[in-house]
C-alpha cells in the first residue's frame, strides 16, 4: 500500500465556510497556486462535484488530470485519480473538525501522489508535503480574506 502525507491547520471560519470554498472548484485557479484550469464535469444530485478535470503546473510536474470526489457528511471530501498523463496516483481527502462552538475550523489534508516516472520514495513524500502546505496556506488565506474581497484587501491583510 502506499504510504500518504497529512497535515493540517486551523483556519478562523465556520467548517461550512471552509467547504464551501473547498468546493468550489472553479475558483481554485485564484487561490490555488498549482491549478491553472479546474472544470467540473459531473455533479451529484446536491449539486457537488463527482469528476473535476485539473490542469496542473507544479513546476516540474505539469498535467491535465481527472478526479472523482465522493462527499462524506458536510464535513468531509476525498478524491481518487481517474485519468493523468504523468500521474499513477492521485488520492486525498479534506477532513474538517469545528472548533471552540464551531467558530474555527481544523483542516486536516492527507494525500498519495505517484508518478509515472521513477522517482525515490523520499523525493514523493517531500513533493507531497509541498503540495499540502501550499494548498492550505492558500485555504486558510482565502477562507479568512472572504468570498468577495478584492486581492487589495488581501493584500493589505498580509501586512498586517
Amino acid at each position: 500500500m502506499a504510504e500518504h502525507t497529512s497535515s493540517n491547520i486551523t483556519i478562523e471560519a465556520a467548517p461550512a465556510e471552509v467547504m464551501g470554498v473547498i468546493a468550489d472548484f472553479d475558483r481554485y485557479p485564484e487561490w490555488t497556486g498549482e491549478v491553472k484550469e479546474a472544470e467540473v464535469l459531473a455533479t451529484d444530485d446536491r449539486g457537488r462535484a463527482e469528476k473535476v478535470r485539473l490542469v496542473l503546473d507544479a513546476g516540474a510536474i505539469k498535467d491535465d488530470h481527472t478526479l472523482a470526489y465522493t462527499w462524506t457528511g458536510e464535513n468531509e471530501v476525498s478524491w481518487s485519480l481517474v485519468k493523468s498523463q504523468m500521474l499513477r496516483v492521485l488520492d486525498g481527502s479534506y477532513r474538517l473538525a469545528g472548533l471552540e462552538g464551531g467558530t474555527r475550523t481544523e483542516v486536516t489534508y492527507q494525500l498519495t501522489v505517484d508518478v509515472k516516472i521513477p522517482m525515490l520514495g523520499m523525493i514523493k513524500r517531500k513533493a507531497e508535503k509541498v503540495i499540502i502546505d501550499r494548498a492550505l496556506a492558500g485555504l486558510k488565506k482565502r477562507v479568512e480574506s472572504g468570498p468577495a474581497a478584492p486581492e487589495a484587501s488581501a493584500d493589505e491583510a498580509e501586512k498586517h
